[in-house]
């Protein structure tokens, strides 16, 4: 039935569903694992990088892990080029309300902007939905520390938890059984972690399959996003006792 509806964005079957969305939705679910958490004192993204080939030149840049404006980053699940267009249009958006009003944007705001955008490419005829998902962390002075989730259709909710891409479901079951309301940063660390190596494909983690950044509030009252580096990654996995082969090894 669905193959007569599924042609174009633009319409619906008789059960009321637009296909097109589905299937953009259903890409990202091959997509790498992001899962964020929200703490007390700050947002944690984790992120599982696909891409893994030894003969891959190590970019300098991150592959799951962008940051839009000095208090606001996003993880992204989903087509690589269809997101670097969603950035790219939320960093303007950010640093024209910057410009406008003279103070950062609020983090609800530029996530409802963005998300007009994408809901606008599953209207209009001759145009495919965005293949991504994202998950938003930041803060403002309005409500603290932020964590927000969208998908293809434009839809998005706030969040205390949240995973998307590949074995997303296990990963939310995992987080809602897990997760309390007065988490620490650290704590939120270690519960990413746990809920990722046990939803990878894969059977160990390793610093160069994953991705962790954090927003957080200085002492001096600015906000930082701090991407955690490989090194330490390392160190951190191997204290927490996920990392097997490289404890063997050394």
């Amino acid at each position: 039935m669905s193959r007569r509806y599924d042609s174009r964005t633009t319409i619906f079957s008789p059960e009321g569903r637009l296909y097109q969305v589905e299937y953009a939705m259903e890409a990202i679910g091959n997509a790498g694992t992001a899962i964020g958490i929200l703490s007390k004192d700050g947002v944690v993204l984790v992120g599982e990088k696909k891409v893994t080939s030894k003969l891959l030149q190590t970019s300098t840049s991150t592959e799951k892990m962008y940051k839009i404006d000095d208090h606001v980053a996003c993880a992204v699940a989903g087509i690589m080029s269809d997101a670097n267009i969603l950035i790219n249009t939320a960093r303007v958006q950010a640093q024209r309300y910057t410009f406008a009003y003279q103070e950062p944007m609020p983090v609800e705001q530029l996530v409802q902007s963005l998300c007009d955008t994408k809901q606008g490419y599953t209207q209009f005829g001759g145009l495919r939905p965005f293949g991504v998902s994202f998950l938003f962390a930041g803060w403002d002075k309005n409500f603290g520390f932020q964590l927000y989730m969208s998908d293809p259709s434009g839809n998005y909710g706030g969040w205390k938890a949240a995973a998307v891409g590949a074995n997303n479901q296990a990963a939310q079951s995992m987080l809602k059984q897990d997760y309390k309301d007065e988490i620490t940063r650290e704590e939120a660390v270690e519960l990413a972690l746990k809920v990722l190596s046990k939803t990878m494909d894969s059977t160990s983690l390793t610093s160069d399959k994953l991705e962790l950044a954090e927003v957080f509030v200085l002492p001096s009252g600015k906000v930082k996003y701090q991407v955690c580096s490989p090194e330490s990654l390392s160190k951190l996995l191997v204290k927490l006792g996920m990392t097997q082969p490289a404890a063997e090894a050394s």
